[in-house]
């Protein structure tokens, strides 16, 4: 057979054996509603999940130059679960339950095996959130991306109850704020990580800084981001259990608690009330952050700030443990008096 696109860096076989290699990982994923992959486009019946008025809510976001630090580590079977937790956490942020995910991939050659610890991790994180991998493309362009050189994006599509959207509007001095822990870094600020770390002190991915009790700088920045729909769930389900959801990543707290407060108030957080993971309190240290900075920039170790009302906060606590999910309260809605929207104390 002629092999004039082989010949010009794209490997067509490849890229069928990505598709086998991927499928088992595609099974787990399955779940009601969604049909199987292999179509021009992914299926989802909606009618067989019983929504009065469904309002379906979306997502995309990729993963940024955390791929870099996998390509480091050479390792690639939880970037995905990262690309899947950045589309899926901003969506249960308005009370949506993930339905499905669809990924793109880029790269500058189609390597079987690397791809399919990549997808590999997207089922991982599709299971963990509940959602159906039900397609995704695989793009294969040499003149683009160097042979070694991976991109990965993707969204995510989840459903709501019209009546239960949660959007802030309801969120009202006094209300109360409850952080769920992060796993680190999650998916945001890399590029100051790295430059940190790798460029301005010449660590390796191999470093054991003090401050990480014994592991590997690589270890501790490649953990994948966490998923909340699992521990968010039996609170959606609750009689207005939540005022407000904030997802903290990129512009962490001083930007993204904003955006569902109203106008008036503003969030005030005792940033003494949780533990911040040591990886926050190394890169603040060696890049000579301001510490107002770092809470513009990383969770520090928060992942989702739920507002709760505040006769609600025993039976949220209630729900949460009951799902061995760790919370603090890190806060209270106030008044906004000088238009300093988010307030970080060390006390309340």
């Amino acid at each position: 057979m002629p092999k004039a696109y082989e010949n010009a860096g794209v490997s067509v076989e490849a890229g069928y054996e990505v598709v086998n290699r991927i499928k088992s990982h595609v099974a787990r994923t399955a779940r009601p509603g969604a049909g199987g992959i292999g179509g021009f486009g992914g299926l989802f019946d909606l009618a067989s999940l019983g929504y009065k008025e469904p309002v379906l809510v979306s997502g995309t976001d990729g993963v940024g130059t955390k791929l870099m630090v996998a390509k480091m580590m050479n390792k690639h079977d939880t970037i995905g679960q990262d690309c899947v937790a950045m589309c899926v956490n901003d969506i249960l942020a308005q009370g949506a339950e993930p339905l499905f995910f669809l990924d793109y991939i880029a790269c500058g050659k189609n390597d079987p095996t690397l791809l399919e610890q990549v997808v590999k991790g997207v089922a991982d994180g599709c299971v963990d959130a509940g959602a159906a991998l039900v397609g995704g493309e695989t793009a294969e362009m040499p003149d683009m991306y160097d042979a070694d050189e991976y991109d990965l994006a993707g969204f995510t599509v989840g459903v709501v109850e019209k009546s239960k959207i949660i959007d802030g509007t309801t969120i009202a001095e006094g209300d109360v704020l409850i952080g769920l822990p992060s796993s680190g870094i999650h998916s945001n600020g890399y590029s100051l990580v790295r430059k940190i770390l790798f460029k301005d002190h010449d660590l390796t991915v191999d470093s054991k800084p003090e401050e990480l009790g014994g592991e590997t700088l690589g270890e501790e920045i490649l953990k994948p981001t966490r998923i909340y729909a699992k521990p968010l769930k039996p609170l959606f389900a609750g009689d207005d259990l939540l005022h407000g959801v904030a997802h903290i990543t990129g512009g962490a707290f001083v930007e993204k608690v904003p955006r569902i407060i109203p106008e008036g108030l503003a969030a005030a957080f005792d940033i003494t009330s949780w533990d911040v993971p040591p990886i926050f309190r190394l890169l603040q240290k060696l890049g000579e952050v301001d510490e107002l900075e770092m809470y513009n920039i990383f969770n520090m170790g928060i992942g989702m700030v739920l507002v709760v009302e505040p006769d609600k906060v025993a039976e949220v606590e209630r729900l949460l443990d009951a799902e061995n999910e760790r919370h603090y309260t890190v806060g209270r809605i106030v008044k906004d008096i000088d238009g300093t929207r988010v307030q970080l104390h060390k006390g309340l």
